[in-house]
């Protein structure tokens, strides 16, 4: 993208007298004095306007002749700490919560200092003083095992530290992923760990960017908990912020604000008007002692059942050496008939192969059908209430502990991390 996209003629001669580009932050003194971006022009009309998307996302033309004045804003404030205020870590992925447009090339670029936070949202410096960190760049798509591992270790370097808690900014279409690895690997960590992100960018008028991180800082500042969780926007209002059980939540939609729900249960602590509020029972949380595993075994198979599924699949799956495999099978677990001689092929290679339901809720019970005790009688573990994309990345991490068929059993059904409820 040029810095001069779509101006000519006076609008172009302004800004190059002005020294002023697509993409800079300025202020501008008219009818009255506007602060934003310099946009860029997409239209066919005359040269007597430029773009200025303002702080509330909104984009409004200006016209240079009623223009008394324009100038680049300042460079960021620097921030102070507060000595009085809890210290947060801010760690960030990606996504676009993290994120800015950067109009001259139509990139995305981490928004992540300090000064860049404080001046994006100036509420948190009231709140926590956030220290910040870049790990990696990326869309939650491009967010792959290895990049949890990353994740974790960098996490557990703070396990001594002195912070009141972690947020790790991440793109929202694979979170539950990371916080369900995160939850297992690092089982038992002294201080809270939220992942957050934003399902419209901080660019947009509707951006749930900021409120999202405002809760995330409030919660880890007056929860006095433990625990990974995912904080996001309980629903389309800016009322009520939602912590879920980072094991315990998925996403339900594609662009809602709300998109994010705890699965079977309600969040575990809702954020309503500055107060916490604790939904869940206290026996829904695990609690564990901190030691830490952070290891992964990427030959895992999530194999989704549905009829007309070709058993040759599967054939590869188990002739590629995978080490376990995950049925999301149809409403208490089950797969049809003509998979059975590839499992029981599966079973005698001493794969692993636990069963999840494709159901969004509601529990595996593999004994009241003759169709399921035939497939517990094939090795089939029955995995009770788990998420079927959490009971993958429990695999992984478990397959990548320990490589005895029995031991993975005992883990996946251990309740390491509220994945399953009682």
């Amino acid at each position: 993208m040029s810095e001069y996209t779509g101006y000519k003629g006076k609008s172009l001669e302004f800004l190059k007298t002005n020294k002023i580009s697509i993409g800079d932050s300025v202020k501008i003194l008219s009818d009255i004095t506007y602060s934003g971006i310099v946009m860029p022009r997409y239209e066919h009309s005359d040269d007597k306007y430029i773009v200025l998307k303002l702080k509330s996302g909104y984009n409004i033309g200006l016209e240079i002749s009623k223009i008394e004045k324009i100038e680049k804003n300042e460079t960021l404030e620097k921030i102070e700490k507060n000595e009085k205020l809890p210290n947060i870590l801010l760690l960030s992925t990606g996504g676009t919560i993290a994120s800015k447009i950067d109009y001259r090339t139509g990139a995305v670029t981490p928004v992540l200092t300090a000064e860049e936070l404080n001046s994006s949202v100036p509420e948190l410096a009231k709140i926590a003083n956030i220290d910040t960190k870049v790990l990696f760049s990326k869309y939650s798509e491009n967010i792959m095992p290895e990049h949890w591992l990353k994740i974790a270790e960098t996490v557990n370097e703070y396990s001594n530290s002195d912070y009141a808690g972690i947020i790790i900014a991440h793109g929202t279409d694979t979170m539950h992923y990371t916080s369900s690895y995160l939850s297992f690997s690092l089982a038992g960590f002294p201080i809270p760990i939220v992942l957050v992100g934003s399902q419209r960018s901080s660019d947009r008028a509707s951006s749930d960017a900021a409120l999202n991180l405002i809760g995330a800082v409030k919660f880890l500042t007056d929860c006095k908990t433990n625990g990974i969780y995912i904080t996001m926007h309980q629903d389309e209002n800016d009322e009520t912020i939602a912590c879920h059980i980072g094991t315990r939540v998925r996403k339900n939609h594609t662009s809602k604000r709300g998109a994010f729900q705890t699965v079977g249960n309600d969040p575990a602590f809702l954020i309503v008007n500055d107060k916490i509020h604790k939904n869940m029972k206290n026996d829904f949380f695990t609690i564990n002692e901190y030691t830490p595993k952070i290891k992964i075994n990427e030959k895992v198979a999530l194999v989704k059942y549905h009829p007309g599924y070709e058993p040759s699949l599967l054939k590869n799956i188990i002739d590629s050496n995978y080490k376990a495999i995950i049925f999301e099978g149809t409403g208490l677990g089950h797969i049809g008939e003509n998979m059975y001689p590839m499992v029981e092929m599966a079973n005698e290679k001493g794969v692993f192969m636990g069963m999840t339901s494709q159901c969004i809720d509601g529990r595996v019970r593999m004994t009241v059908y003759e169709s399921g005790r035939d497939l517990l009688d094939l090795g089939i573990i029955p995995l009770e209430n788990m998420i079927p994309e959490i009971a993958l990345v429990k695999a992984m991490w478990a397959t990548g502990n320990t490589e005895n068929r029995e031991e993975i059993k005992e883990i996946m059904l251990n309740r390491i991390a509220s994945e399953f409820s009682i």
